[in-house]
């Protein structure tokens, strides 16, 4: 029988600063692009209850209804809501957060933009709290695995230490769980502990019932089989790493991906922001495989807020 030839992934598109210069060249087309997105079938005018026909006002972020003058403004509730930064200098900081495999700093931000650290800290944040997802439940075959990030307390200034350390173990580093679907989705949560207080509720989550679970030895993984859940262990302690298809090191492999960005652009990173930084490495690892730059995923995860 002739071989036949395996199916490669689609490669992502190139979205280059040339492309981006086109397509949003100045304020006017950014927020063209924002408008059209938010109301795909046309804005909806309160006053006249219906969807009617709106044209763009002039030195104003807002469109006005062209029947009875009221105003809509696609940036309101948005992360660019009531921000004095240009519209597009919004766009260039996603694009260059977007155009980068382990992402951008917001020193590098306020380098390339040219605005103040605490402007580009602000955008920086923003723009990541856009990227948190809720995944539905992993299924398939799924390796679970835990890691610790940060630098030693015993390293640390003592008064570092005593906050490094509080409700994080001796040891100071913060622990993360995740969980990665083979040829899927990865789901990552900082955590108190690894205890199976912690871990098992982890995986009844986030992991269909019956699906194939693969983990290492941790004591917190002991009654993932008594919750439904085909269990197969790894025994790292015994220099063991691979038995037949079980194994954890594609959820490693994430895990030093991350590792490797954090150590190489952010250097350090505290307790409180750490979910941002791992919601936005989630986000690029979950779309590796589509086609679409991930400029365009970037930008069309803007909504606008319920509260």
């Amino acid at each position: 029988m002739p071989k036949t030839k395996k199916a490669k992934a689609p490669k992502s598109q190139k979205y280059t600063l040339k492309d981006f210069e086109a397509q949003f060249p100045d304020a006017d087309a950014c927020l063209e692009w924002l408008k059209n997105y938010l109301y795909p079938d046309g804005i909806f005018c309160a006053t006249c209850d219906r969807i009617t026909k709106h044209h763009k006002v002039a030195s104003r972020r807002s469109y006005s209804c062209d029947y009875c003058g009221h105003h809509v403004h696609p940036t309101a509730d948005t992360i660019y809501h009531k921000s004095s930064t240009p519209l597009r200098m919004w766009f260039q900081a996603i694009h260059l957060m977007a155009s980068t495999r382990c992402g951008i700093s917001a020193k590098q931000l306020q380098r390339t933009l040219g605005v103040t650290y605490k402007t580009a800290w602000r955008m920086f944040n923003k723009i990541r709290s856009m990227l948190a997802e809720g995944n539905d439940p992993l299924s398939g075959k799924v390796e679970i695995d835990e890691t610790f990030i940060g630098g030693k307390a015993k390293n640390m200034h003592e008064w570092k230490r005593k906050e490094k350390i509080q409700g994080r173990g001796a040891s100071g580093k913060i622990p993360v769980v995740g969980a990665v679907e083979r040829g899927g989705r990865v789901v990552a949560r900082v955590a108190e502990n690894t205890s199976a207080e912690v871990l098992l509720p982890f995986v009844v989550e986030h992991v269909m019932p019956e699906t194939i679970v693969f983990t290492d030895e941790h004591l917190g993984y002991g009654d993932v089989a008594k919750s439904g859940y085909a269990h197969k262990r790894v025994r790292h302690s015994a220099k063991v790493y691979v038995i037949g298809d079980a194994h954890t090191n594609t959820i490693e492999g994430f895990w030093s991906l991350v590792k490797r960005g954090i150590g190489g652009v952010y250097h350090n990173v505290s307790a409180k922001y750490l979910q941002t930084y791992f919601d936005e490495y989630s986000f690029r690892y979950n779309r590796r495989l589509d086609a679409q730059p991930m400029f365009h995923h970037f930008l069309s995860q803007v909504e606008k807020s319920s509260d």
